[in-house]
């Protein structure tokens, strides 16, 4: 044989066995379709745990459209691959979960995997799902399997190519995904213990709060760092947070059920949502989840911000337009003696005022924050119709330098600009049972 055509042979030979290694590595099987469970052929107290599971995942708000039915999904998330659209679990046999059986369900929350055999985009958290025992993944399935079902086909994703190859997401797992559920610490509490297990897992609080690679994987270098999501910025919570009073173990409990705490302000954006959640679930996860946070929080980092003095008020009323503004529309609630949540918060104690960027604060102003019906809560009228562009970069900019230590902000006009284009997620806090309305129940546990 020609030395070309050794040379050819081993090429191809090459080619074929990478094809072979790559289809080996991306293929998953398919798992049989069942007949769709009788609602009540599942424990009403399995259901019940589900339930909670459920809005401690906040599956609700990825998996219901804003006007849509419960849990049939539809929901763009952005990406900057493009947007990936929330798929139906509802027990629809033929748009949705129903014809999935439990070990079917079991595979996608722990690897990513659909019964069909396709994998899943890890906009659908599996990296942190993965931690979920198979208890907890029993209980989820019998909550969801006993909703409504909806008939509602998933919406195409809209993700240029190579992103919209399935296939490339099994080079994805590979590189960032860590099999296996939580593993206890012994040298903690078991309420500490209890917290990291939802915090990792079900919560995914990671999701939000760290900063992600270019492939689109958590920094696990970088974990709970802080980082933007749908036109705001999900805090630092770790000890780079930007809050000026340290968190403590009862302000955030508080904050994480009610929406709000007297010394760190209101629950905004996707948070709001992940509040009115918690606010439903049983009381001792949510103090687990801020016992295991506060510990992760630690020790401050050298240089935080803490609350503004008098210096700086002083310092800040020489910006006569801002001041005037904030005189005119704000000063009466946050200057107020009334008790909270009926006055506004000490803006000294903002993290918003010393976030990085003006994004928090700009969305808050323009969108307020509404009150809740028969709870004491937070209240702020909108300024999106009572102020100019020019008004609020005014506003920003005084706010910035009177109640904060950190140096002035950048770009607030666009900043202003792109929160005035940008739909911003509800801010207000909801009782309830949020995760499970009965409206979508087949049968009532």
């Amino acid at each position: 044989m020609s030395k070309p055509a050794i040379v050819g042979s081993v090429v191809i030979a090459a080619l074929v066995g990478g094809a072979i290694a790559a289809f080996a590595v991306a293929w998953r099987p398919a798992i049989g379709a069942i007949e769709p469970p009788a609602s009540r052929s599942f424990d009403p107290a399995l259901v019940k745990r589900g339930r909670d599971l459920a809005a401690i995942g906040n599956c609700n708000d990825c998996h219901t459209a804003p006007g849509g039915k419960a849990f049939a999904g539809g929901v763009p998330v952005p990406t900057p691959f493009g947007a990936v659209y929330s798929s139906n679990i509802t027990p629809d046999p033929e748009t949705g979960i129903g014809r999935w059986s439990e070990a079917a369900f079991r595979r996608a929350m722990r690897s990513g995997v659909d019964r069909a055999g396709h994998h899943l985009y890890p906009t659908f958290p599996y990296d942190h799902f993965t931690n979920v025992t198979d208890e907890d993944d029993q209980a989820l399935y019998a909550f969801l399997m006993t909703r409504s079902p909806v008939r509602a086909s998933d919406h195409p994703n809209d993700l240029s190519f190579p992103f919209n190859q399935r296939f490339l997401i099994a080079g994805w797992k590979l590189l960032f995904l860590k099999k296996g559920t939580y593993k206890a610490d012994s040298s903690q509490s078991a309420e500490w213990n209890r917290g990291a297990y939802l915090v990792d897992g079900l919560a995914h609080c990671g999701a939000c709060h760290t900063p992600r690679n270019g492939l689109g994987a958590e920094e696990a270098s970088a974990s709970f760092s802080g980082a933007d999501v749908d036109n705001w910025h999900a805090y630092a919570i770790n000890a780079q947070s930007r809050s000026p009073l340290p968190w403590t173990k009862d302000s955030l409990f508080h904050y994480l059920r009610y929406g709000w705490d007297a010394d760190h302000g209101t629950a905004r954006g996707p948070m709001a949502k992940v509040a009115a959640n918690l606010s439903s679930v049983p009381e001792s996860d949510v103090r687990a989840i801020a016992f295991y946070m506060t510990s992760v929080f630690g020790t401050p980092a050298p240089g935080r911000p803490g609350p503004a003095n008098d210096k700086s008020a002083q310092a800040a009323a020489g910006d006569q337009a801002g001041a005037s503004i904030y005189q005119a529309a704000c000063a009466s609630c946050h200057e107020s003696d009334r008790p909270l949540p009926y006055s506004g918060i000490d803006l000294r104690l903002s993290t918003a005022l010393s976030a990085p960027d003006p994004r928090n604060a700009a969305n808050v102003i323009l969108s307020g924050i509404r009150p809740v019906s028969g709870e004491r809560s937070p209240i702020m009228p909108g300024f999106a119709n009572n102020m100019t562009d020019d008004q609020l970069v005014a506003l920003l900019k005084y706010l910035r330098s009177r109640f904060s230590t950190q140096p002035a902000w950048s770009g607030i006009e666009q900043t202003v600009r792109n929160a005035r284009q940008t739909e911003t997620v509800s801010l207000q806090t909801s009782p309830g049972t949020v995760s499970a309305p009965g409206s979508t129940q087949r049968d009532k546990p």
